[in-house]
């Protein structure tokens, strides 16, 4: 195994793979705070659909970063939470948000630089 971060088979592209999916991290940082049925992330989060939601939640818990639980009743309620690995998540998606925070007017200002005059015509960037 390779230490380069940039190879496919490398640990550091893997965590790189998972936060690069901007749902990813989102979700996670909406669970910091403890378990959340489905309808309380929709209403967290906003603008992210069912299905985008129900992917991200299965592909968090494939990775081990969220855990399911399903509670009796009728219907069935299901919630989900953190698991400590993906607690472990937290400050990277905290230090990149800060970052975002700090530099977001910079990015913004440097696209707008970038975007062809015919683009921001029709308030398109490409």
């Amino acid at each position: 195994m390779t230490t380069d971060a940039f190879l496919a088979d490398c640990r550091a592209r893997l965590a790189f793979d998972l936060l690069s999916n901007t749902w990813n991290a989102v979700v996670l940082w909406a669970l910091r705070e403890g378990p959340r049925r489905p309808v309380e992330l929709r209403e967290r989060i906003g603008g992210i659909s069912s299905k985008v939601l129900t992917e991200t939640l299965r592909r968090l818990q494939f990775n081990g970063l969220v855990d399911r639980h399903t509670h009796p009743g009728a219907p069935p309620r299901v919630e989900y939470q953190l698991t400590a690995l993906g607690q472990t998540l937290l400050a990277p998606i905290d230090a990149v948000g800060a970052w975002g925070f700090e530099h977001g007017d910079e990015v913004m200002a440097a696209q707008e630089a970038e975007t062809p005059p015919e683009h921001t015509k029709m308030g398109r960037r490409p």
